[in-house]
């Protein structure tokens, strides 16, 4: 890398906190929620949370619009003179957003002076990064979690792309693919590219100082290893988080390879302030004389349709039926849209005679739990509590339902289709 280019990089990341763990310090940096919806689904992501008092990536407490969100900016910075970087980071992707764009656009005029930075999955990074260049987007994040699309197809449950949902090893080859794609392309339109990568224990830590390397060779600046923060109510909710000496035998590892983040906060998706001092609380659903912005319990809205895939417990193939803990089979059904495909069955040992409580029924249970992983939705006409959170840390819904099979499935897909997003485009 030359002197004036080495030069050039240092400027840009003086003023920025993420990049720069000296100015993390001195340098303010405002996250504007103004992108909901999102076009992959990950296995460890659940945004439908609002709490003021959880900081993780994908956490808000409103959804901005753009002239909202330029709004606040304008009170913030009164407010917080150090305000240094305008960075769009979620809910959902940012470019899986047209708003993204449009409030870009109105800082840019109105506060050129200030460094954007944008966050995205990296799906449609390729195709926009000569209009994020010409936006004067200078920093950009890409969470890469996997490039050997065998470990990302047990990362990603599926992929929305180009009007087609994809799922397996072909969504991860999309995924990767474009990753890989946007941020070299990036790189060399003179963005500094940092990669960020969730170290999940099990699936992919092994793999990242191969993601290290790689995106190192297609000139990514900067590697964040961010542990992973199991979430209620997501597929990876019983996996646990590595240790601080896991990840930092880890980064120490890489290090080798690319520069390390290690003073990362893991920020809300409407984080405000220095990176130790987040104020987003205090400027929660500030409207600055604006329409009030939407606010409350905040979903992801995701891109495209959708699929479920639903296990039931059914004695005569027609009906549900059978209580979770009697069923010795449950019938598979596939669900996209309307459509419900048969897919088989899969076969339990729940009939084996076990006390009704007690240790023995705790492993029955968790063995039947275990034979439905990867299902969304389970249901029954009854669930006891055990069953439920069994069925709840392995990322599955349980839903009690009766009669006609694919009436209920109908109505169990709806509802939790309705719990997860407030619309699919």
């Amino acid at each position: 890398m030359g002197l004036e280019l080495e030069q050039k990089i240092r400027s840009m990341l003086e003023m920025h906190p993420c990049y720069s763990e000296d100015a993390h310090e001195n340098c303010a940096r405002m996250h504007l929620p103004v992108a909901p919806r999102c076009n992959i689904q990950c296995n460890y992501c659940n945004r439908r949370y609002d709490c003021a008092n959880e900081s993780r990536p994908g956490v808000t407490s409103e959804i901005l619009t753009p002239q909202q969100a330029i709004e606040k900016v304008r009170y913030v910075k009164e407010r917080i003179p150090n305000l240094t970087v305008i960075g769009i980071a979620g809910p959902g992707d940012p470019l899986a957003n047209e708003e993204t764009f449009e409030t870009l656009e109105l800082i840019r005029k109105e506060f050129p002076e200030l460094t954007l930075c944008l966050s995205t999955n990296g799906l449609l990074l390729p195709k926009y990064v000569e209009r994020l260049k010409s936006l004067g987007v200078r920093f950009i994040t890409v969470t890469i979690n996997a490039i050997d699309p065998v470990i990302a197809s047990k990362i990603y449950d599926f992929v929305s792309y180009e009007g087609k949902i994809w799922r397996g090893i072909d969504a991860a080859k999309i995924l990767v693919e474009n990753q890989l794609k946007g941020v070299e392309m990036a790189s060399k339109a003179g963005m500094l590219v940092k990669v960020n990568t969730v170290m999940i224990p099990g699936i992919n830590e092994s793999h990242i100082p191969e993601i290290a390397k790689k995106v190192k060779e297609i000139g990514a600046y900067i590697v964040n290893i961010i542990p992973l923060i199991p979430v209620p109510g997501t597929k990876f909710a019983n996996l646990r988080a590595p240790t601080p000496k896991e990840r930092k035998i880890l980064q120490d590892m890489c290090e080798s390879e690319i520069r390390q983040m290690r003073h990362c906060r893991f920020c809300r998706a409407d984080a405000i302030g220095l990176l130790d001092q987040d104020r987003s609380a205090e400027f929660a659903h500030i409207t600055c004389g604006t329409q009030s912005p939407e606010k409350g319990m905040i979903s992801v809205q995701m891109e495209g349709k959708t699929m479920y895939k639903v296990a039931v417990a059914s004695s005569d193939g027609s009906h549900v039926d059978l209580h979770f803990g009697h069923a010795d089979r449950f019938l598979i059904y596939n669900v996209e849209e309307n459509e419900i495909t048969p897919s088989g069955e899969i076969t339990v040992d729940a009939m084996m005679e076990v006390p009704m409580f007690g240790k023995s029924h705790k492993n029955k249970i968790e063995r039947i739990a275990d034979a439905l992983k990867g299902f969304d939705i389970v249901l029954a006409s009854q669930f006891g509590d055990r069953a439920i959170e069994a069925l709840r840390q392995r990322g599955i819904v349980a839903m009690k339902e009766t009669g006609d099979i694919r009436t209920a499935i109908m109505r169990a897909t709806r509802r939790l289709f309705e719990e997860r997003s407030r619309f699919f485009k």
